[in-house]
Formats: C-alpha cells, sequence, structure tokens
C-alpha cells in the first residue's frame, strides 16, 4: 500500500495555528464592547427625529402699543424728575423758624409743696426765610414744660405769612394748680431762690408752603429752652432755639 502524499502549502497556510485562533478571539472579547457601543450610538442616530424649526411668528400690534406707552411714560417721569431737581435748586424751598426775643416770668407761688401756681408771657416769633414760597401755619399749638412736666398750653388762629415775612405773637399761659412731683417741685423752690428759672417751650406746627398753584403741607416742631430771672419781674437772659421737621 502507498503512502499518502504530504498536504500542499496552500492547504497548511489556510488553516491558522492554534495559538492565532485564541489570540483573534481574545482581540475580539476585547473590542466587542466599543463595537457593540458605537452599533447602539449610530442606531439611536437613525431613529433620532429631525426637528424642525418654526416659522418665527410676528408680534401682535398691541404688545408694540403697550411698550411705546410704556416707553413714553418713562421719558415723562424722567423729564418730570428733572424738572423738579432744577425748580428744587432754583428755588431752595426753606422751612419756617420759630424763635423766642423776649420773655416774663410775672409769678411762681405754691399753695401746697406739689400743687404750684405760675404766670409767663412771651413773644413768639414766626418767620418766613422763602423768598419766592408763601406759608399758612393751619395749626398751631404751643406747650410750656418745667423739665419734662407740662405746665401750660395755648393754641393760636391760623395765619398766612409771605415771602421774608415774620409776625409777633404774644402768648400768656397762666398755670393754675399744676402736680408737680416732689423732686420737681424741689428743684422749682430752688430756681425760684437762686433767681434763675429755666423753662422748655415745644411748638407744633402744620404748615402749608404755596407757589403758585403747586402747594404741599408738612409738620415743624419748634423747641426753645430760655432761661429767665425770678418773678414778679422776671426777665429772659438766655434762650437756645431750634425748629426742625
Amino acid at each position: 500500500m502507498l503512502p499518502l502524499p504530504p498536504p500542499s502549502p496552500s492547504v497548511q497556510s489556510a488553516a491558522p495555528p492554534p495559538g492565532n485562533q485564541k489570540t483573534s478571539k481574545q482581540e475580539r472579547s476585547q473590542q466587542s464592547p466599543a463595537a457593540a457601543l458605537t452599533r447602539n450610538y449610530d442606531s439611536k442616530r437613525l431613529r433620532k427625529p429631525i426637528l424642525l424649526h418654526p416659522r418665527p411668528r410676528r408680534t401682535n400690534p398691541v404688545v408694540w402699543f403697550g411698550a411705546i406707552l410704556c416707553l413714553l411714560f418713562s421719558l415723562i417721569l424722567i423729564l418730570f424728575g428733572i424738572a423738579t431737581l432744577i425748580i428744587y435748586l432754583s428755588i431752595k424751598p426753606r422751612s419756617p423758624v420759630f424763635d423766642t426775643p423776649n420773655a416774663n416770668l410775672n409769678a411762681i407761688y405754691f399753695d401746697s409743696p406739689e400743687y404750684f401756681n405760675g404766670d409767663i408771657t412771651f413773644l413768639a416769633n414766626f418767620s418766613n426765610p422763602n423768598q419766592k414760597i408763601d406759608v399758612r401755619f393751619e395749626y398751631v399749638d404751643i406747650e410750656l414744660y418745667f423739665f419734662d412736666r407740662l405746665i401750660g398750653t395755648q393754641s393760636l388762629q391760623p395765619f398766612t405769612q409771605r415771602q421774608k415775612e415774620k409776625r409777633l405773637e404774644s402768648i400768656h399761659i397762666i398755670s393754675s394748680l399744676v402736680y408737680l412731683p416732689n423732686n420737681l417741685a424741689t428743684e422749682l423752690q430752688k430756681q425760684v431762690e437762686n433767681n434763675k428759672v429755666i423753662y422748655n417751650i415745644r411748638g407744633t406746627f402744620k404748615v402749608k408752603a404755596t407757589l403758585g398753584l403747586f402747594h404741599y403741607s408738612y409738620w415743624l416742631h419748634g423747641r426753645c429752652e430760655i432761661e429767665m430771672t425770678g418773678p414778679p419781674t422776671g426777665v429772659l437772659i438766655a434762650r437756645s432755639c431750634k425748629t426742625k421737621r
């Protein structure tokens, strides 16, 4: 029996060695996750719907009209603010001033250790320092204090002041059986003995300023501390006054 001939070189080269087969399987197993992700991404991209951009819509004329109105309103506000600032700087409005240029202490006596009677007359000076604004005092209330204890009050009728005008009002306050705590009663008697009595005057005013057709109202508060000699001929020897809103 004759022996089989050896395999041809082409057949031997077609069959890969066992080692190469194992290596190719490992490469495929290592490359399979990346390839799978690529295939999934490509499939999703193919399935992704194509979005069409909507055509631009024309703005409603009502919206344009509202925007124009808002713009005009803003411009009017800005112009009004600038005009108000210019008028304020040109006029330079100032508040009226309250002062007490003179005072007379006529009497102080005690009916009991804690009840006293007093009589005082002083001038209230109201001045309007404005050059272009008239003012009207619509409410005027003046109170007299010894320390923080009210001992008398008086109200005045409304009046008007022209530009740069001054007005003097005589205020006569009589205190009758006014109660004072023991410490204040003792302090008042001591001041009378030392010939130096200190009172506080507080004024509350409602003022209306007028400039042509425009007017505005505000509240003013006047504070004066007056020092006088003892009664019955007590005269004013010192004062300190402030007026503020």
